[in-house]
């Protein structure tokens, strides 16, 4: 690894779930104190779990990031009750606000902006906000509704004075990533981005999940990133896409970006190769 790549895993972030506890443990002593840690809202968990995942996170001293699924709210007072909640359990003032997968809403909230202009988040000690971002396109959103969808959500914390950052859905391929970069500083949007990347990983399961978000996985593409689509039992890790993308960003054109890595269940697995890129950097 290069010095553009050790500077790029300065200040990374990653995911887990509720139910990733055990993962946790296992995991937290390769991550450098302060390490954001993002803890998803699945419809297959519940708020305890959650809540649990928040605590052992500030306890083990990083930065929980619990994030709010607007379309599983089901009333403003669920809402409440889940910021309240996250407070309560010790998460600081970092929330990650996104719409989420279900297809008619559970409640009141279309969308992350719905839930930003409620006006809520600050009541509740929240000072800076994740939003999403997609450089190949949602599945289900067409471009010109999610740049709508953006103008939204970046009008609301500013309103607001709360400060923010976007997310990318993760992704094999730097080309589209840094042309995405490139139109969104042109739409005078300048907000740290954080660029999603898959943690190592099985290739059946990467290819799974890319299929579910709506992937590029073309041949050329899998060959690049180091995908077999003939090997389905072999692995992959982040390794050339990190190299390309350290190598190609252009602070003056791409603006300021960091890391935050996907771990489809391999929390360990992601950490230790976070461990191993920072010390070879």
């Amino acid at each position: 690894m290069n010095t553009a790549v050790a500077a790029l895993l300065q200040d990374f972030s990653l995911e887990m779930t509720g139910k990733d506890a055990a993962e946790f443990d296992a995991a937290r002593g390769a991550l450098p104190p302060g390490t954001r840690v993002n803890v998803t809202f699945l419809g297959t968990e519940d708020s305890g779990q959650r809540f649990d995942a928040v605590r052992r996170i500030a306890r083990a001293g990083l930065v929980p990031v619990p994030h709010l699924a607007a379309r599983r709210l089901e009333s403003r007072a669920a809402l409440e009750e889940f910021l309240a909640g996250v407070r309560d359990a010790g998460a600081g003032p970092e929330v990650f606000v996104v719409g989420g997968d279900p297809a008619e809403p559970l409640g009141p909230y279309e969308d992350a902006a719905d839930v930003l202009e409620t006006g809520l988040l600050p009541r509740y000690g929240v000072r800076h906000v994740g939003i999403g971002g997609y450089p190949e396109g949602h599945p289900a959103i067409d471009d010109a509704a999610l740049r709508t969808a953006l103008k939204r959500k970046c009008t609301a914390l500013d309103e607001q004075g709360l400060g923010g950052s976007i997310t990318t859905q993760f992704g094999f391929d730097v080309d589209p990533v840094l042309s995405w970069l490139a139109a969104l500083r042109d739409r005078g949007v300048d907000l740290p981005v954080r660029i999603g990347v898959p943690g190592p990983a099985g290739v059946k399961r990467l290819l799974r999940y890319a299929t579910r978000f709506g992937v590029s996985t073309g041949a050329g593409i899998a060959r690049k990133y180091g995908l077999s689509l003939t090997n389905l039992m072999g692995t992959a890790g982040p390794d050339r896409f990190v190299r390309d993308l350290a190598a190609r960003h252009d602070p003056r054109r791409h603006g300021e970006i960091a890391l935050h890595f996907y771990t489809f269940g391999g929390l360990r697995a992601t950490a230790d190769w976070i461990t191993r890129a920072r010390a070879e950097g």
